[in-house]
């Protein structure tokens, strides 16, 4: 069973698109998503609807929750704050229900799945160093052997074990008896890695091994669709050089 994993896409339409295209083609067979459908772009509605049909399951990101009056977001910078208000005047009845009613962890096929660490998921923080995945070793015990998360935009693995922490390459991965595994996919749709291309993942249950996907897709047609919405122009900039 291969498990293709999404996580970020926020309303990136183009980006989702190509991704489960190349998923598909992969050889996925169930598809996950990890949060944060909304948020920067221009197409919160399609994409929504797209995961909805899609997806075996979908975790609530913090824009999510934003968005679905689900958390404070006032402290949020102001054009993300404005963007996260036009895709709440926007969103369909169904899809803000949808967002109403999503989950903050869940476990599928002996996997974790959660936007942020898993250790506070409601408080959506992130993992994106070794110090980060060490505040897990208190809770190792209650640790699944693998958990996927989005957040942070960046493709990052650590490696958990009771004497400590590792850092490893994220591009694939083996999963080994005795240890535990954080593995953050990146963002479908707004990546922060310097490296433009969509990114999500590719899990082989019966192997144990993971793969990250770098996907390339329309960014024109993406950050002209921003600018044409009339949200800020960084949202757009961004996307060709994926920060």
């Amino acid at each position: 069973m291969k498990i293709g994993i999404i996580s970020d896409t926020h309303g990136n339409l183009e980006a989702l698109t190509a991704c489960l295209a190349t998923l598909k083609e992969a050889g996925a067979e169930e598809y996950v998503c990890l949060g944060d459908t909304v948020g920067y772009g221009a197409n919160p509605n399609e994409c929504a609807d797209l995961i909805r049909k899609t997806v075996v399951f979908t975790i609530l990101g913090n824009h999510d929750a934003a968005v679905a009056g689900r958390m404070d977001y006032t402290y949020y910078r102001d054009d993300a704050r404005e963007v996260l208000d036009y895709h709440k005047k926007i969103l369909s009845e169904e899809n803000m229900a949808w967002l109403r009613g999503l989950e903050y962890t869940h476990t599928h096929r002996g996997v974790g799945f959660c936007h942020g660490s898993p250790l506070e998921p409601s408080a959506f923080e992130y993992i994106f160093m070794e110090e980060h995945a060490e505040d897990l070793l208190p809770v190792y015990e209650r640790l699944p052997p693998l958990t996927f998360i989005g957040h942070s935009h960046l493709c990052r693995a650590f490696e958990l074990t009771l004497a400590g922490v590792g850092d490893l390459t994220p591009v694939e991965l083996k999963i080994e008896a005795g240890k535990k595994y954080i593995v953050s996919v990146g963002s479908v749709g707004q990546p922060r890695d310097y490296d433009p291309r969509a990114a999500c993942g590719l899990y082989d249950v019966d192997a144990g091994f993971y793969q990250l996907v770098r996907v390339p897709y329309d960014i024109d047609a993406a950050a002209a669709k921003i600018l044409a919405a009339g949200l800020s122009p960084i949202f757009a900039k961004r996307l060709f050089i994926g920060v």
